[in-house]
């Protein structure tokens, strides 16, 4: 096989032939900064990815500042590698951070709304999120003056659904 290798996946299983357990964390440990939460923050998209695929469950952990692997890459800039990883496992967007931060409250109040609008399309539950305040997406909106993602959120299906559920 010819192919070119990503030098940080070559380094990744170096790590793992040296010690077969690099990527194992006990399923009780809510809070861990592993291998993922590092590759995503960074960027990584490669690295992450094949992490990925190989652990997923590293994707929905939390790291000691209460941030799962995607909230770090999405608070630094890294929105093609956010991208990536929802693509590949579009629950991730559920994850929620601290105060119960979902990647859509996040959105909306960061104003991403490309990305709010790729992810209710590949996760459209992800709008029934709470965060600790009972918050909704719409309400984050709302409370920032946010009229373009409360357009959006207004304009989802699901959000339809769920706000007016109790008309019919």
């Amino acid at each position: 096989m010819n192919t070119v290798q990503d030098p940080d996946i070559v380094a990744l299983y170096s790590k793992i032939h040296n010690n077969p357990e690099y990527l194992d964390v006990p399923n009780e440990m809510t809070f861990v900064e592993s291998p993922l939460h590092t590759a995503a923050s960074e960027g990584h998209i490669g690295l992450a990815l094949e992490i990925l695929r190989l652990k997923p469950s590293l994707g929905k952990k939390l790291n000691l500042d209460g941030l799962s692997p995607l909230h770090l890459a999405l608070g630094n800039g890294h929105t093609n590698s956010v991208r990536r990883l929802v693509k590949h496992d579009p629950e991730l967007i559920r994850v929620q951070r601290r105060e119960g931060i979902a990647l859509l409250h996040y959105l909306v109040e960061k104003e991403e709304i490309d990305l709010l609008i790729y992810f209710l399309l590949i996760c459209p539950l992800s709008i029934y999120e709470l965060t600790v305040r009972d918050e909704t997406t719409v309400h984050i909106a709302v409370r920032n003056n946010n009229l373009r993602a409360f357009t959006v959120l207004l304009a989802s299906p699901t959000s339809a659904r769920r706000n007016f559920s109790h008309l019919v």
